[in-house]
């Protein structure tokens, strides 16, 4: 997906390859949160919240013409109900910087207590 690279991670991505100052790569490990309304290049969207729903640790394969995605199954139990339209990734710093966001192919509504998954290889970063 174009351009769904959080201002953040644009930022950081641009300085790193030019070679200009000096970034700080985003603390490990990222970390996957769902959002009930999707955010954009410089605002969060609305996570989900209740239930037991937390971030999920992101694992990624490395990248091969300027994509890659998710290498393991991201698993959530105990969903609170409500519809997830998309996806942000976070890194894990003590004040946490959100990297990028994207929109789900399709929402998914969900009762209370359901699971949600996205499968390994489901999740597709890309920079173009």
């Amino acid at each position: 997906m174009p351009d769904n690279l959080a201002n953040t991670g644009e930022n950081l991505t641009l300085d790193w390859i030019l070679g200009v100052g000096t970034p700080t790569r985003p603390t490990t490990p990222l970390k996957v949160a769902l959002v009930t309304a999707l955010g954009d290049d410089a605002n969060a969207g609305t996570e989900v919240a209740g239930g037991t729903y937390t971030r999920q640790n992101l694992s990624v394969a490395a990248a091969v013409n300027g994509a890659t995605s998710n290498s393991a199954d991201l698993h959530w139990t105990g969903m609170p109900a409500g519809t997830i339209v998309g996806w942000e990734i976070w890194d894990s710093a003590g004040a946490p910087v959100r990297l990028w966001h994207g929109p789900l192919n399709e929402p998914k509504t969900l009762s209370a207590g359901d699971e949600y998954k996205i499968a390994a290889g489901d999740l597709s970063l890309a920079i173009s």
